[in-house]
């Protein structure tokens, strides 16, 4: 019997990761000019000053810390420790390897099986905080409507524009709680992704379907591994992503920008969707491109937006990537050896 591990060399696992590789040099060699742009405006951070790096840096720690909450809302008996090691080692490995949500999805799902979680909790908890981060970005383009009608922009100061985050946290729970309270929205969301699974199968002459109703499932099989504390997992989800748009935000005060932030947290969610293109490491290449394009549309100037870009990203995915290594490291040794497998049980991202 082949191991994961064996079929990552062998078969169709070979020959996607081989095309998955292959698109990501395409693609970094398209976006190559903006790369090389971006990485010009570098000599610029050294203009923002240190306070700013270091309130960035919270923010994301505090937005992974309410990961690490999540996990243990799932999974009471897992300890803040293993929680948050294997947060960080998969996030990690999901973020360097090409196509490698399914290598960081089994990192976490390996680690917190050798660390006495049972198979089938483990895979529950991957289901569950996969699902719930996922519906939690789906709200921010409702967020920034309200936002936009409310016309506000980033003020001067950090702490009003740390308070804004505060009209999105409500949004991303209420809609949260209403994916869990009510069906019908989720049934008109799985038809319309229904469609364009089948819009997009006619392209490739396939025939692919999707059953609506899978969105409402999935949802049950969460709230199910949630049981009665469904609602503070949602809180803790919706939190995740509230802080690291905040990191987002620190970044253009720190350069002085004064858009809009509707406009900044749609281009954060552009980001963030773009972040999930598998092709490259992080979504490198897309999400520097695609930012500072959409952070250009709300009103920033380029080198601004640039500069900014480049902060968020390395305090967003390169200081979390080196962490997950030394996570990953500390876990070895002192809860035992484990080898990252490939795939989980449920094939979810971690």
């Amino acid at each position: 019997m082949s191991s994961p591990a064996s079929d990552l060399f062998h078969g169709p696992a070979l020959v996607r990761r081989a095309v998955i590789m292959f698109v990501g040099m395409l693609s970094l060699y398209y976006f190559a000019p903006n790369i090389l742009e971006l990485i010009n405006s570098a000599p610029e951070l050294i203009k923002i000053n240190r306070r700013w790096f270091f309130l960035m840096i919270l923010f994301e720690a505090i937005s992974f810390g309410f990961l690490w909450w999540l996990t243990r809302i799932v999974l009471p008996k897992v300890s803040w420790f293993v929680a948050a090691t294997s947060q960080l080692a998969s996030n990690a490995a999901s973020r360097i390897i090409p196509g490698g949500a399914a290598v960081g999805g089994g990192v976490l799902y390996r680690m917190l099986s050798v660390s006495g979680t049972s198979p089938g909790q483990a895979g529950a908890a991957l289901a569950a905080t996969s699902g719930l981060s996922t519906t939690a970005l789906a709200a921010f383009p409702a967020a920034g409507l309200g936002l936009a009608l409310a016309g506000a922009p980033i003020p001067e100061s950090l702490v009003p524009a740390v308070l804004a985050g505060g009209v999105l946290f409500p949004v991303l729970v209420g809609f949260g709680v209403l994916s869990v309270r009510t069906s019908r929205p989720l049934l008109r969301l799985g038809l319309l992704v229904a469609k364009l699974v089948s819009a997009v199968g006619r392209l490739f002459r396939r025939s692919w379907h999707m059953d609506p109703r899978l969105l409402v499932q999935e949802r049950d099989r969460m709230v199910e591994a949630m049981g009665d504390k469904w609602i503070l997992a949602i809180v803790a989800a919706a939190l995740n992503w509230v802080f690291d748009y905040l990191v987002l935000v620190t970044a253009l005060v720190a350069v002085g920008a004064d858009p809009r932030l509707s406009l900044v947290l749609l281009a954060y969610t552009g980001g963030a969707l773009l972040s999930m293109i598998p092709v490259t490491p992080g979504g490198f290449g897309f999400v520097e491109t695609g930012m500072t394009y959409l952070l250009v549309l709300s009103g920033i100037t380029k080198g601004d937006a640039l500069v900014a870009t480049l902060a968020y990203r390395i305090v967003s995915l390169w200081l979390p990537i080196l962490a997950g290594a030394i996570a990953w490291l500390v876990f070895q040794r002192r809860v035992g050896p484990t080898m990252p497998a490939v795939a989980t049980p449920t094939d979810q991202p971690a």
